[in-house]
C-alpha cells in the first residue's frame, strides 16, 4: 500500500485534489501526502518542504542554499524523527536483559508492534509492519534482540540508499562504546 501511494505521487501531482474535481497542485516529486490529501510533514524531509515553498536562504557567501532539517523548537522532519527514534530503538535494545523473563519478551513484542502502528509517519509505519510481518521480532535473549534491530535498522537503510552497519558490532555501537575507547 505505502508503495502505491509514492509510485501515484511519482509524476509531482497532488492526486488527492484531482478526486476532489479540483485542479491538480503541483508538488515536488516524490513528495508523501498524508491521509488527509496534504503534504506529511512526519513523512518527508524538510528539504522537501522548502523546496514546495521555494524558502531557499542565503549564506554568507551569497549563494542559495536550503537547510538541512527544522529549525530548533519546529516539529521534526522525517529524518530527524528516524534518527531519533533509531537512537530509542536501539537502546531499547541495549538495556534488554541478557536473559529476559517470558513476560519481559512479551512486553517488548507487544511495544514494537504498538510503535509500529503508532509511528507519526504512516508510511514508514506500514513498511515496518510489513519488515515485522516477513521476519518477527526475536526477543529470547539481548544479542537475538540486538541483531533482529540492526537487521530492522539495515532494512531501512537499503530502501534509502544507505551504506549497511556491521551488526556483529550492534552492542559495541549502543552499548559497550568502542573498543578504541573513543566513548570513554
Amino acid at each position: 500500500m505505502a508503495d502505491d501511494i509514492r509510485d501515484a505521487n511519482q509524476d509531482g501531482q497532488a492526486s488527492a485534489s484531482v478526486g476532489l474535481g479540483l485542479p491538480p497542485k503541483k508538488l515536488p516529486k516524490g513528495m508523501i501526502l498524508g491521509k488527509d490529501g496534504k503534504p506529511c510533514r512526519s513523512c518527508n524531509s524538510f528539504a522537501d518542504f522548502t523546496s514546495q515553498t521555494k524558502s531557499i536562504t542565503k549564506s554568507a557567501t551569497g549563494h542559495p542554499h536550503v537547510a538541512s532539517g527544522p529549525p530548533p523548537g519546529c516539529p521534526p522532519d522525517v529524518e530527524e524523527l528516524g534518527r531519533s527514534s533509531w537512537t530509542l530503538l536501539h537502546s531499547i535494545t541495549a538495556s534488554y536483559p541478557v536473559s529476559p523473563t517470558p513476560t519481559e519478551q512479551s512486553q517488548v513484542r507487544q511495544f514494537m508492534g504498538l510503535f509500529s502502528k503508532i509511528y507519526p509517519c504512516w508510511v514508514c509505519a506500514e513498511d515496518f509492519q510489513e519488515f515485522m510481518v516477513k521476519n518477527k521480532v526475536r526477543t529470547e535473549s539481548r544479542d537475538e534482540f540486538g541483531q533482529w534491530m540492526c537487521e530492522a535498522h539495515n532494512d531501512v537503510n537499503r530502501k534509502l540508499g544507505k551504506k549497511e552497519f556491521d551488526c556483529s558490532k550492534w552492542e559495541e555501537r549502543w552499548r559497550t562504546g568502542w573498543k578504541d575507547g573513543s566513548c570513554d
